[in-house]
């Protein structure tokens, strides 16, 4: 320990945190708060939607909202998105769980991307929404019913609709990943090759001076 540092210790002062890492978590808060923020507002405006239409509308019953096209529907889904697998919703609650685990961990690992952090939100938001509705009423209400006469897509609500949107983004236009912010020591033995200029295994640093490439 040198006399400053010592002297530093002594005085009751800590060495100031790196400003490179103070910028870096700036960032990496901000990201957080974009992707819990967004999941919130996706459970609040769909619980809230839900809460109308129960409220308003008995079960299976529907009203129009422009002409047959598109109506309002009370309907109760025991199965996964879009009614698919039947009565089967305390187990798609449990899947549900794991399913938000699983986004969440992929966002603490994924790289720092605004768009990949409203995708994750996005899913986040609608699957803890359609989780909410399993656990707690054993099923999900779903009431946007589109169609032509007896032609009709599958009832949905705003949990679906986030959840559909998030997967039909497109990938992401920064083009930004993992590998393109690591540094070169970490690209792989590419990089440690274009390092190595002289085919000898070692660093420039390595080499005694004044020695010659070898032939």
């Amino acid at each position: 320990m040198t006399d400053d540092s010592r002297s530093a210790v002594v005085g009751g002062a800590l060495p100031a945190e790196p400003a490179t890492a103070v910028a870096a978590g700036r960032p990496a808060r901000r990201r957080w708060a974009v992707f819990a923020v967004l999941g919130l507002a996706v459970v609040v405006a769909d619980q809230a939607a839900k809460a109308l239409v129960t409220r308003s509308l008995a079960p299976g019953q529907s009203v129009d909202v422009v002409g047959d096209l598109v109506r309002i529907v009370f309907g109760q889904n025991s199965g996964a998105l879009f009614g698919l697998f039947k009565d089967n919703a305390a187990m798609f609650g449990v899947v549900s769980i794991v399913v938000i685990g699983l986004i969440v961990a992929y966002h603490a690992r994924s790289a720092a991307s605004l768009y990949l952090t409203v995708t994750l939100g996005l899913l986040l938001g609608g699957a803890i929404g359609n989780m909410v509705d399993r656990l707690r009423l054993g099923y999900v209400v779903d009431f946007v019913d589109v169609g032509i006469g007896p032609t009709r897509f599958y009832t949905f609500n705003v949990a679906d609709s986030a959840i559909s949107l998030a997967i039909l983004l497109p990938a992401d236009p920064s083009g930004t990943s993992d590998t393109a912010a690591a540094p070169a020591e970490l690209a792989g033995p590419a990089a440690a090759a274009d390092a190595d200029d002289w085919g000898d295994g070692l660093e420039p640093d390595d080499r005694p001076p004044g020695g010659d490439r070898p032939r």
